[in-house]
């Protein structure tokens, strides 16, 4: 396993970094004041709600049929985390050792990402709005002899509460762009439930460039999006900032997007060249999307950084 994301924890004392969290959370909560008022529904929740409840219940229906035990392949990729320049990989460089970590899974769909940090020893708490997803989920880690170290839940996240400073973790593949219109107070949400110094790691299709937007709308590649999502925009992503100052942000897929033409099926499994010819389209990511006047033609970043506070030494 790479070496993750420096965590050092600050000198004793520090009363100026939990005077900075409570200041963060109480600003990210001042800005959604009354948002999750128990009993309140924002306009059209239900109806996005059960939307999108019905599209992941179909969806992972056709991945409960085949489902099977995670390829220790893909377990060993995502534990060494070699390639900084693929978007997963680099992700669970940053996650580090997760041995006896506390992590929620944020939007767990079917249960992969869970499952994977349970089997490199994390403790995982999934959640997601589709009864068929969790439904998979379970089953995953039943077969994947990890039902002793997740749990997941069946629940709009605007809804659901955990315990206040639970998790050394928050991981979200995918989900934010699914909670635009609630966005501002799920931050706050997930503040909440993180620890001093926590870390967030996010991965979401963000497009700043309206252009951009207008000719991939144009391009017929089919997706398996949801009626009414849509990637991350300028306003939304500054959301994210300002509940976690200092954030940084990572970018991909610009030609790694057609990857899709090259490796169809599990990457690993794939064919060496097939591999490679993947492998250089990331490269090709890398070099393009590092350049800062280049950065916002990726189509997917990488957003990450820390709550508030000391980090804990691990």
């Amino acid at each position: 396993m790479k070496t993750q994301a420096q965590r050092s924890e600050p000198s004793s004392g520090s009363s100026r970094e939990a005077r900075a969290q409570s200041t963060a959370r109480n600003a990210v909560r001042d800005e959604t004041s009354g948002l999750f008022e128990e009993g309140e529904a924002a306009p059209g929740r239900t109806a996005r709600w059960a939307s999108e409840a019905s599209f992941f219940d179909q969806m992972t229906a056709r991945i409960g049929a085949r489902l099977a035990p995670l390829d220790p392949l893909v377990v060993q990729r995502y534990q060494e985390a070699r390639r900084s320049w693929c978007n997963k990989e680099f992700r669970f460089q940053l996650l580090g050792d997760l041995r006896g970590q506390r992590v929620l899974d944020v939007g767990c769909g079917e249960g992969t990402n869970s499952v994977l940090m349970a089997k490199l020893g994390a403790h995982v708490t999934g959640i997601d709005i589709s009864s068929g997803s969790i439904e998979v989920c379970n089953r995953r880690a039943l077969l994947d002899g990890v039902e002793g170290r997740t749990k997941f839940i069946c629940s709009p996240l605007e809804t659901v509460d955990f315990e206040e400073g639970g998790f050394d973790v928050i991981w979200g593949d995918g989900v934010l762009h699914h909670l635009i219109p609630e966005l501002p107070g799920v931050m706050a949400k997930l503040l909440r439930w993180a620890k001093p110094g926590a870390l967030f790691v996010f991965s979401e299709p963000v497009s700043l460039i309206p252009a951009l937007r207008r000719l991939r709308a144009g391009v017929p590649i089919h997706t398996d999006a949801t009626p009414d999502e849509r990637p991350l925009q300028k306003d939304e992503v500054e959301i994210v900032q300002r509940a976690l100052p200092g954030l940084q942000l990572r970018w991909f897929d610009l030609f790694g997007r057609l990857r899709r033409f090259v490796v169809k099926g599990h990457f690993e499994r794939a064919s060496f060249a097939r591999r490679a010819g993947v492998d250089a389209l990331w490269r090709l990511d890398q070099a393009l999307l590092s350049v800062p006047q280049l950065s916002a033609l990726g189509g997917m970043c990488v957003m990450y950084g820390h709550a508030p506070g000391p980090r804990p030494v691990r």
